[in-house]
């Protein structure tokens, strides 16, 4: 496939983060930092300020460059919260973080505009939208006013139906065709600064998201950074027949398989595995 988006040239290597201008050369780790008493794999572990602190210091030590904090459970079937509650869970997280860390970036995990930006605000430098602005009409402006990396992910749904009948012609096409739309939106208002997410778990089923796996250097073409986050998924599970907490070894075979494809960011719980695949598969490079 070959894209018809014009990207500026870098956007496949450099992202101008509003905080310390960092690279894509290598690869980066983004941990995962829920703040949810319900996520499939850590929820309710995450609410002491000083077991926060504790965590992000252990991620950055183990290589995580980005902490992606979430307040709004997106497992299949998750509850859905009041954007009140939200802002409540994360706002302050942000702060936190940005209070004891100042060099690490902060990713925010939302699809609520009114979050993106105050989060923004109070220190926060990535907004991670799991809708790519579906659930919110105003996150692009926003994303636009706020001048900040976007990661744009796929998703076909909600959190609450999206894996209820997931079906595709072309899983890898569709999503690929979602992309451009999107960015060719993005770009029309100014919004270079953009990371594609293909949404593994997110409305698709096993076979879809192998397919995805399969075909995952296709969206290189696109000219913009990949994010893969396959963390102790049920795509691992159902495979295997583990469970999340014995999910480590799957996702560490994902994350090898993806950083071979070309992926720049992989979005994990356990960083130092992630690190330490990254490494590794720099090795054969």
């Amino acid at each position: 496939m070959q894209s018809e988006i014009e990207t500026p040239q870098d956007t496949n290597k450099s992202i101008n983060f509003s905080l310390n201008g960092i690279n894509l050369d290598e690869p980066l780790v983004m941990g995962i930092l829920n703040v949810t008493p319900d996520s499939f794999f850590d929820g309710g572990q995450n609410f002491n300020n000083e077991e926060i602190v504790r965590k992000v210091n252990a991620m950055e030590y183990e290589g995580a460059k980005i902490i992606d904090i979430g307040g709004y459970s997106s497992r299949p079937g998750a509850a859905n919260i009041s954007e009140e509650e939200e802002l409540n869970r994360v706002l302050p997280v942000v702060k936190l973080i940005r209070s004891n860390f100042k060099d690490i970036l902060i990713s925010v995990d939302t699809f609520r505009s009114k979050i993106a930006e105050e989060c923004i605000n109070a220190g926060a430098n990535i907004i991670n939208d799991i809708s790519g602005g579906s659930m919110d009409s105003n996150m692009f402006e926003t994303i636009t006013k706020l001048n900040v990396p976007y990661v744009l992910m796929h998703i076909k749904g909600t959190p609450q139906n999206m894996q209820d009948t997931p079906t595709y012609i072309d899983v890898t096409k569709e999503v690929y065709q979602y992309f451009e739309e999107k960015i060719k939106t993005l770009n029309t208002k100014g919004v270079y600064n953009i990371i594609l997410d293909p949404g593994f778990g997110f409305g698709k089923t096993v076979e879809h998201n192998y397919e995805l796996l399969k075909n995952l250097d296709q969206f290189k073409s696109l000219g913009l950074p990949i994010l893969a986050g396959f963390s102790r998924k049920s795509m691992i599970n159902k495979v295997i027949n583990t469970t999340p907490e014995e999910a480590l070894n799957g996702t560490t075979v994902l994350n090898t398989i993806a950083l071979t494809k070309g992926t720049n960011i992989l979005r994990v719980h356990d960083t130092k595995e992630a690190n330490e695949c990254i490494q590794l598969v720099k090795m054969i490079k």
